[in-house]
């Protein structure tokens, strides 16, 4: 026997589902735009050990 339809349930749990997923979007999208905004104001640090002026720092 096939079970009762709750409609109202289950259009609350997708636009549920959908709120979380347009949360983590916008999320992600403001942490990229910080961190573009950290590049090109030349705030990041370099991950390969450089300093910011481009030249090695040799610590001996």
């Amino acid at each position: 026997m096939a079970r009762k339809p709750n409609y109202d349930f289950e259009r609350r749990e997708r636009e549920r589902l959908k709120a979380i997923k347009v949360a983590e979007k916008a999320a992600a999208k403001k942490e990229a735009r910080e961190r573009a905004r950290a590049e090109n104001a030349g705030e990041a640090p370099k991950e390969d050990g450089a300093a910011a002026d481009g030249e090695p720092t040799d610590k001996v």
